[in-house]
């Protein structure tokens, strides 16, 4: 099974805001119900993809801040 559909991209080619956006559509359309279990794994699955992403540019950017400010990375 893949992460994306044919027409969308892969998350790892989206900015924050894009793949944040999605994601935002993929939990409203899981919380309304109505798919079928085969969609709403493929969902989730892209869901799980696009958090991945915004984790990786939110902690890109947190590593940019520390070093800016020559600080050590918080845990």
């Amino acid at each position: 099974m893949s992460d994306a559909a044919p027409d969308q991209p892969t998350p790892d080619r989206l900015s924050y805001e894009e793949a944040r956006e999605e994601l935002v559509e993929v939990v409203r359309t899981l919380e309304a119900g109505g798919t079928t279990l085969e969609e709403s794994l493929a969902l989730w699955e892209r869901g799980e993809a696009l958090a991945k992403v915004c984790q990786a540019w939110l902690d890109g950017a947190r590593k940019r801040l520390d070093d800016a400010m020559g600080t050590e990375p918080a845990d």
